[in-house]
Protein backbone atom coordinates (compact mmCIF):
# COMPACT_ATOMS: atom_id res chain seq x y z
CA UNK A 1 0.00 0.00 0.00
CA UNK A 2 1.57 3.26 -1.14
CA UNK A 3 0.80 6.14 1.23
CA UNK A 4 0.79 9.87 0.51
CA UNK A 5 1.13 12.52 3.20
CA UNK A 6 0.01 16.10 2.69
CA UNK A 7 2.76 18.62 3.57
CA UNK A 8 2.13 20.43 6.86
CA UNK A 9 2.40 23.85 5.24
CA UNK A 10 -0.87 23.20 3.41
CA UNK A 11 -2.65 23.51 6.78
CA UNK A 12 -1.07 26.75 7.98
CA UNK A 13 -3.38 29.62 8.97
CA UNK A 14 -6.68 28.00 8.00
CA UNK A 15 -9.57 30.25 9.05
CA UNK A 16 -11.24 29.24 12.31
CA UNK A 17 -9.08 26.14 12.87
CA UNK A 18 -6.57 26.83 15.68
CA UNK A 19 -6.40 23.27 16.99
CA UNK A 20 -3.07 21.56 17.64
CA UNK A 21 -2.55 18.43 15.54
CA UNK A 22 -2.38 15.01 17.18
CA UNK A 23 -1.29 11.82 15.45
CA UNK A 24 -1.31 8.09 15.99
CA UNK A 25 0.02 5.26 13.86
CA UNK A 26 -2.27 2.35 13.10
CA UNK A 27 -0.47 -0.90 12.18
CA UNK A 28 -1.70 -2.49 8.98
CA UNK A 29 -0.79 -6.02 7.75
CA UNK A 30 1.57 -6.01 4.79
CA UNK A 31 2.05 -2.25 4.82
CA UNK A 32 3.73 0.46 6.81
CA UNK A 33 1.67 1.94 9.66
CA UNK A 34 -0.98 4.45 8.64
CA UNK A 35 -0.78 7.80 10.38
CA UNK A 36 -4.15 9.18 11.50
CA UNK A 37 -4.56 12.81 12.48
CA UNK A 38 -7.09 13.94 15.05
CA UNK A 39 -8.21 16.97 17.01
CA UNK A 40 -8.27 16.35 20.77
CA UNK A 41 -9.53 19.33 22.75
CA UNK A 42 -10.91 19.74 26.25
CA UNK A 43 -10.15 17.82 29.47
CA UNK A 44 -8.56 14.45 28.73
CA UNK A 45 -10.51 12.82 31.56
CA UNK A 46 -13.90 14.22 30.48
CA UNK A 47 -16.57 12.24 28.66
CA UNK A 48 -15.56 12.13 24.97
CA UNK A 49 -17.63 13.45 22.08
CA UNK A 50 -16.38 11.61 18.99
CA UNK A 51 -17.05 13.57 15.79
CA UNK A 52 -16.84 11.67 12.50
CA UNK A 53 -16.90 13.59 9.26
CA UNK A 54 -17.98 12.34 5.86
CA UNK A 55 -17.24 12.77 2.16
CA UNK A 56 -15.23 14.72 1.01
CA UNK A 57 -14.56 16.81 4.13
CA UNK A 58 -12.24 16.44 7.12
CA UNK A 59 -12.14 17.48 10.79
CA UNK A 60 -12.17 21.12 9.67
CA UNK A 61 -15.92 20.58 9.25
CA UNK A 62 -16.32 20.45 13.04
CA UNK A 63 -14.37 23.62 13.84
CA UNK A 64 -17.55 25.46 14.93
CA UNK A 65 -18.83 22.56 17.02
CA UNK A 66 -15.62 21.78 18.92
CA UNK A 67 -15.38 25.04 20.97
CA UNK A 68 -19.02 24.72 22.08
CA UNK A 69 -18.39 21.16 23.26
CA UNK A 70 -15.17 21.96 25.12
CA UNK A 71 -16.67 25.08 26.73
CA UNK A 72 -19.18 22.72 28.36
CA UNK A 73 -16.33 20.73 29.92
CA UNK A 74 -16.47 17.82 27.48
CA UNK A 75 -13.66 16.29 25.47
CA UNK A 76 -13.89 16.79 21.69
CA UNK A 77 -12.18 14.16 19.53
CA UNK A 78 -12.38 14.63 15.76
CA UNK A 79 -10.25 12.33 13.60
CA UNK A 80 -9.58 12.70 9.91
CA UNK A 81 -10.64 9.49 8.18
CA UNK A 82 -7.86 7.71 6.33
CA UNK A 83 -7.51 9.41 2.95
CA UNK A 84 -8.72 12.78 4.25
CA UNK A 85 -7.42 15.85 6.03
CA UNK A 86 -4.02 15.45 7.64
CA UNK A 87 -4.28 11.65 7.80
CA UNK A 88 -2.27 9.47 5.44
CA UNK A 89 -3.79 8.82 2.03
CA UNK A 90 -3.42 5.47 0.29
CA UNK A 91 -2.67 6.34 -3.32
CA UNK A 92 -4.82 3.71 -5.05
CA UNK A 93 -8.62 3.61 -4.96
CA UNK A 94 -8.52 -0.18 -4.56
CA UNK A 95 -6.83 0.29 -1.17
CA UNK A 96 -10.07 1.73 0.22
CA UNK A 97 -12.91 -0.54 1.27
CA UNK A 98 -15.85 0.01 3.57
CA UNK A 99 -14.54 -2.68 5.91
CA UNK A 100 -11.11 -1.09 6.07
CA UNK A 101 -12.57 2.30 6.99
CA UNK A 102 -14.48 0.65 9.84
CA UNK A 103 -11.36 -1.24 10.96
CA UNK A 104 -9.19 1.89 10.85
CA UNK A 105 -11.60 3.82 13.06
CA UNK A 106 -12.10 0.85 15.38
CA UNK A 107 -8.33 0.75 15.86
CA UNK A 108 -8.35 4.49 16.50
CA UNK A 109 -10.95 4.44 19.29
CA UNK A 110 -9.30 1.36 20.79
CA UNK A 111 -5.87 3.00 20.83
CA UNK A 112 -7.31 6.05 22.63
CA UNK A 113 -9.38 3.68 24.80
CA UNK A 114 -12.43 5.92 24.38
CA UNK A 115 -15.39 4.93 26.55
CA UNK A 116 -18.77 6.44 27.38
CA UNK A 117 -18.66 8.00 23.91
CA UNK A 118 -21.22 10.43 22.57
CA UNK A 119 -20.93 9.85 18.83
CA UNK A 120 -21.70 12.67 16.40
CA UNK A 121 -21.71 11.35 12.85
CA UNK A 122 -22.60 12.85 9.48
CA UNK A 123 -22.61 11.43 5.95
CA UNK A 124 -19.97 8.64 5.75
CA UNK A 125 -19.16 9.38 9.38
CA UNK A 126 -22.49 7.69 10.07
CA UNK A 127 -21.93 4.77 7.72
CA UNK A 128 -18.72 4.08 9.62
CA UNK A 129 -19.82 5.28 13.04
CA UNK A 130 -23.03 3.27 13.21
CA UNK A 131 -21.07 0.15 12.35
CA UNK A 132 -18.72 0.97 15.24
CA UNK A 133 -21.66 1.35 17.60
CA UNK A 134 -23.05 -2.03 16.55
CA UNK A 135 -19.71 -3.83 16.69
CA UNK A 136 -18.33 -2.15 19.86
CA UNK A 137 -21.45 -1.18 21.79
CA UNK A 138 -19.69 -1.16 25.17
CA UNK A 139 -17.76 1.96 24.13
CA UNK A 140 -20.79 4.09 23.20
CA UNK A 141 -23.27 5.81 25.51
CA UNK A 142 -25.33 7.80 23.00
CA UNK A 143 -25.48 8.78 19.33
CA UNK A 144 -26.26 11.95 17.39
CA UNK A 145 -26.96 11.06 13.75
CA UNK A 146 -26.78 14.07 11.43
CA UNK A 147 -27.65 13.74 7.74
CA UNK A 148 -26.70 10.09 7.56
CA UNK A 149 -28.02 6.54 7.42
CA UNK A 150 -26.81 2.93 7.34
CA UNK A 151 -27.74 1.43 3.95
CA UNK A 152 -28.04 -2.28 3.25
CA UNK A 153 -28.76 -2.08 -0.49
CA UNK A 154 -32.48 -2.69 -0.04
CA UNK A 155 -33.37 1.02 0.02
CA UNK A 156 -34.21 2.96 -3.15
CA UNK A 157 -31.17 4.86 -4.42
CA UNK A 158 -31.82 8.58 -4.72
CA UNK A 159 -31.23 10.31 -8.05
CA UNK A 160 -29.16 12.99 -6.29
CA UNK A 161 -26.76 10.33 -5.02
CA UNK A 162 -26.50 8.61 -8.42
CA UNK A 163 -25.66 11.94 -10.04
CA UNK A 164 -23.00 12.60 -7.40
CA UNK A 165 -21.49 9.14 -7.85
CA UNK A 166 -21.30 9.62 -11.61
CA UNK A 167 -19.64 13.01 -11.16
CA UNK A 168 -17.09 11.64 -8.71
CA UNK A 169 -15.86 9.08 -11.22
CA UNK A 170 -15.87 11.14 -14.40
CA UNK A 171 -14.86 14.70 -13.59
CA UNK A 172 -11.16 15.26 -14.47
CA UNK A 173 -10.55 17.30 -11.31
CA UNK A 174 -12.61 16.61 -8.18
CA UNK A 175 -13.42 20.11 -6.83
CA UNK A 176 -13.58 19.28 -3.13
CA UNK A 177 -14.05 22.81 -1.82
CA UNK A 178 -16.76 23.50 -4.37
CA UNK A 179 -18.53 20.24 -3.50
CA UNK A 180 -18.69 21.20 0.18
CA UNK A 181 -19.77 24.73 -0.68
CA UNK A 182 -22.56 23.44 -2.95
CA UNK A 183 -23.71 21.12 -0.16
CA UNK A 184 -24.37 24.04 2.16
CA UNK A 185 -27.53 26.12 2.43
CA UNK A 186 -25.67 29.28 3.38
CA UNK A 187 -22.91 31.27 1.71
CA UNK A 188 -19.35 30.06 2.24
CA UNK A 189 -16.33 32.39 2.12
CA UNK A 190 -13.71 31.51 -0.48
CA UNK A 191 -11.05 31.04 2.21
CA UNK A 192 -13.21 28.41 3.90
CA UNK A 193 -13.79 26.54 0.63
CA UNK A 194 -10.03 26.65 0.07
CA UNK A 195 -9.51 25.03 3.49
CA UNK A 196 -11.42 21.99 2.29
CA UNK A 197 -9.03 21.80 -0.67
CA UNK A 198 -5.96 22.06 1.59
CA UNK A 199 -5.44 18.29 2.06
CA UNK A 200 -5.10 17.75 -1.69
CA UNK A 201 -2.04 19.27 -3.40
CA UNK A 202 -3.07 17.49 -6.61
CA UNK A 203 -5.44 14.80 -7.90
CA UNK A 204 -3.18 11.96 -6.76
CA UNK A 205 -4.17 12.71 -3.16
CA UNK A 206 -7.91 12.30 -3.83
CA UNK A 207 -8.17 8.52 -4.25
CA UNK A 208 -10.10 8.23 -0.97
CA UNK A 209 -12.50 11.01 -1.89
CA UNK A 210 -13.03 9.48 -5.32
CA UNK A 211 -13.63 6.03 -3.88
CA UNK A 212 -16.19 6.75 -1.15
CA UNK A 213 -19.23 7.13 -3.47
CA UNK A 214 -18.50 3.69 -4.93
CA UNK A 215 -18.44 2.03 -1.49
CA UNK A 216 -22.00 2.96 -0.53
CA UNK A 217 -24.07 -0.27 -0.64
CA UNK A 218 -26.74 0.26 -3.32
CA UNK A 219 -27.63 -3.41 -3.91
CA UNK A 220 -28.17 -6.31 -1.49
CA UNK A 221 -25.21 -8.20 -2.98
CA UNK A 222 -22.77 -5.38 -2.25
CA UNK A 223 -19.73 -6.60 -0.23
CA UNK A 224 -20.74 -4.39 2.72
CA UNK A 225 -24.47 -5.16 2.69
CA UNK A 226 -24.33 -8.21 4.94
CA UNK A 227 -22.18 -6.50 7.56
CA UNK A 228 -24.53 -3.51 7.59
CA UNK A 229 -27.51 -5.81 7.96
CA UNK A 230 -25.85 -7.42 10.97
CA UNK A 231 -25.27 -3.95 12.39
CA UNK A 232 -28.97 -3.20 12.00
CA UNK A 233 -29.76 -6.30 14.06
CA UNK A 234 -27.92 -4.63 16.93
CA UNK A 235 -29.22 -1.12 16.28
CA UNK A 236 -32.80 -2.37 16.20
CA UNK A 237 -32.34 -3.32 19.87
CA UNK A 238 -30.26 -0.24 20.84
CA UNK A 239 -31.94 1.42 23.81
CA UNK A 240 -29.25 3.97 24.63
CA UNK A 241 -30.18 7.58 23.77
CA UNK A 242 -30.17 8.16 20.01
CA UNK A 243 -30.90 11.60 18.53
CA UNK A 244 -31.39 12.69 14.92
CA UNK A 245 -30.33 16.23 13.99
CA UNK A 246 -30.85 16.77 10.27
CA UNK A 247 -30.68 19.80 8.02
CA UNK A 248 -33.87 20.98 6.34
CA UNK A 249 -32.14 21.45 2.96
CA UNK A 250 -30.35 18.17 2.26
CA UNK A 251 -31.63 16.26 -0.81
CA UNK A 252 -29.26 13.35 -0.14
CA UNK A 253 -30.56 12.21 3.26
CA UNK A 254 -34.01 13.82 3.41
CA UNK A 255 -36.35 11.50 5.32
CA UNK A 256 -33.62 9.23 6.68
CA UNK A 257 -34.09 10.75 10.13
CA UNK A 258 -37.63 9.39 10.30
CA UNK A 259 -36.42 5.96 9.20
CA UNK A 260 -33.85 5.92 12.00
CA UNK A 261 -36.47 7.03 14.51
CA UNK A 262 -38.76 4.18 13.50
CA UNK A 263 -36.14 1.47 13.73
CA UNK A 264 -33.97 2.35 16.74
CA UNK A 265 -35.57 2.06 20.20
CA UNK A 266 -33.22 4.65 21.69
CA UNK A 267 -34.87 7.29 19.51
CA UNK A 268 -38.08 7.07 21.51
CA UNK A 269 -38.72 10.10 23.69
CA UNK A 270 -35.82 12.15 22.27
CA UNK A 271 -36.18 15.76 21.13
CA UNK A 272 -35.23 15.18 17.49
CA UNK A 273 -34.46 18.31 15.54
CA UNK A 274 -34.58 19.56 11.97
CA UNK A 275 -32.24 22.51 11.66
CA UNK A 276 -33.35 25.42 9.51
CA UNK A 277 -31.17 26.81 6.72
CA UNK A 278 -28.91 23.77 7.00
CA UNK A 279 -27.77 21.73 4.03
CA UNK A 280 -25.89 18.46 3.82
CA UNK A 281 -22.89 19.95 5.62
CA UNK A 282 -24.94 21.27 8.50
CA UNK A 283 -21.82 21.65 10.68
CA UNK A 284 -20.77 24.38 8.26
CA UNK A 285 -24.18 26.06 8.11
CA UNK A 286 -25.23 25.88 11.78
CA UNK A 287 -22.22 24.51 13.62
CA UNK A 288 -22.66 26.43 16.85
CA UNK A 289 -26.32 25.45 17.05
CA UNK A 290 -25.44 21.82 16.44
CA UNK A 291 -22.80 22.09 19.17
CA UNK A 292 -25.38 23.29 21.68
CA UNK A 293 -27.68 20.41 20.74
CA UNK A 294 -24.82 17.95 21.23
CA UNK A 295 -23.90 19.39 24.62
CA UNK A 296 -27.48 19.19 25.87
CA UNK A 297 -27.84 15.66 24.55
CA UNK A 298 -24.50 14.55 26.02
CA UNK A 299 -25.98 15.25 29.43
CA UNK A 300 -28.83 12.81 28.77
CA UNK A 301 -28.49 9.89 31.19
CA UNK A 302 -27.44 6.71 29.44
CA UNK A 303 -28.59 3.27 30.49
Amino acid sequence: MRLLRTPDERFANLPGYPFAPHYMEIPWPGAEPIRVHFVDEGPSDAAPVLMLHGEPSWSYLYRKVIPVVTAAGLRAVAPDLVGFGRSDKPADQEDYTYQRHVAWMAAFISALDLKDITLVCQDWGGLIGLRLVAEHPHRFARVVAANTFLPTGHEPTREAFLAWRELSQTVPELPVGKIVRNGCAQEMPRAVAAAYDAPYPDESFKAGARRFPMLDPTTPDDPAAAANQRAWEVLSTWKQPFLTAFGDSDPITHGADRALQRRIPGCQGQRHVVLERAGHFLQEDVGEELGRIVVEFARTPAG
